[in-house]
């Protein structure tokens, strides 16, 4: 949408935006938070960036198309933002230091398969040698196989095995399953 029709439009597309998340979103334990990117949450995300930047010319525009559309799932897979939340600035800092690596502990199993770990933060490094970054992207690639398993009724759970995180979810709810399942091709 132009900058002008976004505008008019935005209230009422990010509340649709935003029950939609609701679905798509997964807590592990009381600190992370999956979101499973989409088609529709990466095309609000490019036009928050356009609005915010006020960038209206055709290259600004690729440009954000470019770093957003690796984030959306094709078929194969899903794309999800893993997000470390602490309220607390100094809770925060000490845990990012001792939950380093964690963007590659985190993972998804559907029943009857071996879980799958995330391939995390493909576009560039969000981890130091003091501290891993509070947000990461992530890509869980999935097999033929599993994905015929969760279309036939298989559950699905998700988790983090990290020496100082650990949290599972056996099965996820119901909507959140149905949303994932309309990934896959």
């Amino acid at each position: 949408m132009t900058l002008e029709t976004y505008a008019k439009k935005r209230e009422d597309y990010r509340s649709q935006v935003m029950a939609h998340k609701k679905v798509r979103t997964l807590h592990l334990g009381d600190h992370v938070t999956l979101i499973f990117e989409d088609e529709l949450t990466m095309r609000y995300q490019v036009q928050e960036m356009l609005r915010v930047e006020k960038i209206f010319e055709e290259a600004g525009i690729q440009d954000e198309l470019d770093a957003y559309n690796p984030l959306i799932p094709d078929g194969s897979n899903w794309k999800a933002t893993l997000m470390i939340e602490y309220a607390e600035v100094a809770e925060r800092a000490r845990m990012l230091a001792l939950m380093k690596g964690i963007e590659d502990r985190v993972w998804v199993r559907v029943n009857g398969f071996e879980p799958v770990y995330a391939i995390a933060d493909e576009d560039l490094e969000r981890e130091n040698s003091e501290k891993t970054s509070a947000v990461h992207f992530l890509r869980f690639e999935l097999t033929a196989q599993s994905v015929r398993a969760l279309k036939a009724g298989a559950t699905l759970g998700a988790g983090v095995d990290h020496p100082h995180y650990q949290a599972t979810v056996a099965a996820l709810a119901g909507p959140t399953l149905a949303a994932l399942k309309l990934d896959l091709a």
